[in-house]
Parts: C-alpha cells; structure tokens; sequence
C-alpha cells in the first residue's frame, strides 16, 4: 500500500485531501498539531511543525511503520491580517515558523523515504506570485517566499528523481476563512493608523471570500497532480480575476487604484 505524508491534516483542506486519498487506497500519515483517534488506512501523527526537534520525532515514528513514502502533501499554515508597521514582533516570527520554516523541518526530515519518482505538494496561495495587498503584506510575503522556497527545492531535488510542485489556492470554505475573517475584525477593531482603510478593506475581503470552494475541490485537485505521471511546478485553483487583472498593471498604477479604493 502507498503512503503519504499530510501536514495540516485536520484542517479544512487537509481533512477532505485525507478522505480522498484513503479512497483511492493510499495509507495516510496526518500530522496535526492536534489530532484525532485512528481510522482505517489513517495514522495520526501528532507534532509541532515549528519545533525541529517535534519534527524530528514525528519522522522516528512514522519510520517505524514504513519504509517509503510516495508524496508529502503541505497543508500546514495560518493566515494573518495585519498591518506591517502596528504588528506585533511576535507575530511576525510566528507567521514565518509555520508557513515556511515548518516546510522546510518536515521536508528535511521525511525525504530520506521519499524514493525515486516521490513526490512533494506544497500549498502557498493565489498571492504568492503576485504584488501584495495592504494589511495581507505578512501573509502575502510569507507565502511568496515559501513558493520560491519550494521553486528552489524542486531545482534541487529533480536531481534526486523527487518532483516539487505547488497548489496555489485562492479562498477555500475551511476553518482558516472564518480566521482570516476573525483576524480582519481584531485588525480593523485595534488599528491606530489605517481605520477608514481598514474598513473600506474589510468590504472587499467579505466579497473575494464569499467566493470561496469546498475542500473537496482542493482535494480532487491534489489527487490529479499526485496521479500524473510527470507534474509541473505551478498549479491554481480558484484564482481571483481581479487580482490577477490588477497585478499585470504596472506598480504604480496598482498602488494609484489601490488609494482610489482605500482612501
């Protein structure tokens, strides 16, 4: 039986990808921060992404129950609203441990049982090529640099015979869109410098999100990349036109529009 690794396995998206793989046969190691009670062909692995050595540790267990593995899929991440100059010195840090250094702990660890023709998924976001938005700056920057993190291990790794790819996904009805919207409300409730912006801001994010797919689609997505024979770098699902209208204007007349909306 196949065996794959999923982080983030008991959100929104990892949850359905879970489901789908287990019904295509695969036997599936889901890593949580928290986690439930074994199922059929489910293996709860319980770790902390941000902690190499809990990562480390995650990987001994999961050795002892195989020897292979045929993909890691990366679902682990969090979604921050903030402004870059009021947010707090820690937060800064925390967004950066999960969205990108967590990635790169549970790669390091788990590749030696990825063999030949192994593969790693990794999901950043519709932003990550793009120029970022006020107020989603931190998430935006964090998951641009996890996107070129995981470019730079595709160019490595291609020579092992493992293939990255990444799912740039835009809005997803899961638990981290009531957060993003949770987030946005403390923003707009304890910003000192950007109150009208923010919820002229605020608008806008309730339409982009309203917008949003089911998991499942995330997960048929998932399952089509894993199945081809030989995956790309790029894939997308659920991309906003507007951004990407926006984001092939040039710079300053992005941030004129942006002002025109905003102020």
């Amino acid at each position: 039986m196949k065996s794959v690794l999923v982080t983030g396995a008991y959100g929104g998206m990892g949850r359905a990808t879970v489901r789908a793989l287990v019904a295509q046969g695969y036997q599936v190691f889901a890593l949580d921060k928290e986690v439930g009670e074994p199922e059929d062909n489910v293996i709860p692995i319980k770790a902390d992404i941000t902690d190499s050595d809990s990562v480390a540790q995650a990987y001994k267990t999961v050795q002892t129950m195989t020897d292979s593995l045929q993909a890691i899929v990366h679902f682990a991440g969090m979604y921050m609203l903030d402004s870059m100059v009021e947010m707090e010195d820690a937060e800064f840090e925390r967004i950066f441990r999960i969205n990108l250094f967590g990635a790169f702990y549970i790669n390091k660890a788990f590749l030696p049982l990825l063999k030949g023709g192994g593969r790693i998924l990794i999901t950043t976001s519709e932003l990550a090529p793009l120029d970022p938005l006020p107020f989603t700056g931190v998430y935006a920057v964090t998951k641009g640099a996890l996107d070129r993190y995981a470019y730079s291990l595709a160019m490595e790794l291609q020579l092992l015979g493992v293939g990255v790819s990444v799912l740039r996904a835009g809005a997803v009805t899961t638990g981290m869109l009531g957060a993003s919207t949770e987030a946005l409300d403390r923003f707009c409730d304890k910003t000192g410098m950007y109150s009208p912006n923010a919820a002229r801001f605020r608008k806008i994010v309730n339409r982009v999100e309203s917008r949003s797919v089911a998991p499942e689609k995330v997960a048929a997505k998932v399952l089509s990349i894993l199945g081809r024979r030989r995956p790309g770098f790029a894939y997308s699902i659920n991309r906003n036109p507007l951004l990407l209208l926006l984001n092939v204007l040039p710079k300053a007349i992005q941030m004129w529009a942006i002002r025109q909306v905003l102020k």
